[in-house]
């Protein structure tokens, strides 16, 4: 790695990703607060957003930060977007799947991204025109060509249930189509497993920016494509997202799209 950007989010990531391990076994006297239904943050969430914050500044005190925890700090062309622990609830149970996410967009526009898993010390990391990788070595997405083969991932819209019957809907019409489907409840894993081709596809509805950002560019970087539900740009905006090799993503968008509800194809077409 010789991106000056990418280094510096590494190095916040693995920061993160030790406070992490550190605590993992101390959760009993952890104070947990429940922001919504099934959605939690703990003083470790807290403590890890707080490091990742820190070091960036350090390097770069003019930038902004967007974290999950702390909200918009500052306003710069140079935005990093911060998830300091997706999985909390995977974490908080001691099921062993969650990471760090850390993106920075320029002008809006995401130009790098790292994905740090640091119980199998998996660094994902992408700068756009540069390609994707897991550690030092290159990722790209499968080369299927139909659904009926494909494994894809998701996970319900727990924050939004009025969501829920069109999702309900999607998911049965995606799964007659493909040969599994899983939800690991990690969205940034999800989309770094896609670019290098753990998962074929993956799909998901309502998220926030910290969830995506940093995995969209992987799976644009490691060969992929990413969309909003009706194949439109506004997957950051909305959090209604697929992404997908460049053969799978026009069927498994088709079976999604007939079941976008008026209010969702609303919001993406107009931003209402």
């Amino acid at each position: 790695m010789t991106n000056p950007y990418i280094n510096i989010a590494s190095e916040a990531a693995r920061k993160a990703g030790d406070l992490m391990l550190k605590f993992r076994h101390r959760l009993e006297g952890i104070p947990v607060e429940r922001k919504a239904r099934h959605d939690y943050v703990t003083d470790v969430d807290r403590a890890c957003e707080q490091a990742i914050r820190e070091h960036i500044l350090r390097h770069h005190r003019g930038h902004a930060i967007l974290g999950e925890e702390g909200g918009l700090i500052g306003e710069s062309e140079y935005q990093w977007i911060i998830d300091p622990l997706d999985g909390t609830s995977n974490y908080l149970h001691g099921f062993p799947h969650f990471s760090v996410s850390i993106a920075l967009a320029i002008n809006g526009r995401i130009e790098h991204g790292v994905i740090y898993d640091p119980l199998r010390e998996e660094l994902f990391w992408a700068s756009r025109g540069m390609g994707a990788f897991l550690n030092n070595q290159r990722v790209r997405v499968t080369g299927r060509k139909d659904l009926s083969g494909a494994l894809v991932a998701t996970a319900f819209p727990f924050r939004s249930r009025r969501l829920m019957p069109a999702y309900q809907a999607m998911f049965e019409s995606v799964f007659d189509k493909v040969e599994d489907i899983r939800r690991a409840g990690t969205a940034s894993l999800d989309l770094a497993y896609v670019a290098c081709g753990r998962l074929d596809a993956y799909f998901e509805l309502n998220l926030q920016p910290w969830d995506i950002a940093a995995g969209a560019l992987m799976v644009q970087e490691a060969g992929g494509v990413v969309m909003d539900v009706i194949g439109g740009e506004k997957w950051l905006d909305t959090g209604h997202i697929v992404a997908a090799p460049f053969k799978l993503i026009t069927p498994l968008r088709h079976a999604i799209e007939p079941h976008v509800s008026e209010g969702m194809r609303e919001r993406l077409t107009h931003g209402r």
